[in-house]
């Protein structure tokens, strides 16, 4: 297992394809991070991150927040398992998870979304549809409570009730 940057000797095996995934990359229950946070391949969070996180362009990266795990910014990956709490939106190309203790303060941008007893969402949960491409991380707020999400060169006008 890598930790935080750390070399192993052998490369990373990838992901396991059909739902199983490996952890590459732990932040323990004591470690904080301000700043973003780019990975690949699987991240577990037991700490707390102040920042946005972000999977690079790989279709196996996977997210788990465990109960005690904390993430505060908007999050970009492709799958998902959260059990912690999230303040920020949460933008998923694939499947999201949300286990009992899960606390959502944000909007869920989802494909497939699996919502356990318990779990809760501050926020919308909006479906996005195989062909419209994730809104940026970055909303920037217009006048009247409309946001405008760019979509590569296209931009999207969102009215947020």
């Amino acid at each position: 297992m890598k930790l935080l940057g750390g070399h192993d000797e052998k490369p990373a095996k990838p992901a396991a394809r059909g739902g199983s995934s490996s952890v590459d990359t732990l932040i323990g229950s004591q470690t904080e991070i301000r700043g973003d946070v780019v990975f690949a391949g699987g991240l577990h969070v037991d700490g707390h991150i102040k920042g946005r996180v972000m999977a690079e362009a790989e279709v196996d990266a996977f997210l788990s927040i465990s109960e005690s795990g904390h993430i505060e910014g908007d999050i970009s990956v492709p799958k998902v398992t959260v059990n912690g709490q999230i303040k920020g939106n949460l933008h998923a190309a694939g499947k999201v998870t949300l286990a009992p203790k899960a606390r959502i303060t944000g909007n869920v941008y989802y494909k497939v979304l699996e919502m356990q007893p318990g779990a809760q969402v501050n926020g919308q949960l909006l479906h996005e549809s195989a062909t419209e491409a994730p809104p940026a991380l970055a909303d920037q707020s217009q006048p009247g409570g409309a946001n405008v999400v760019e979509v590569g060169e296209a931009r999207r006008n969102q009215l947020i009730t």
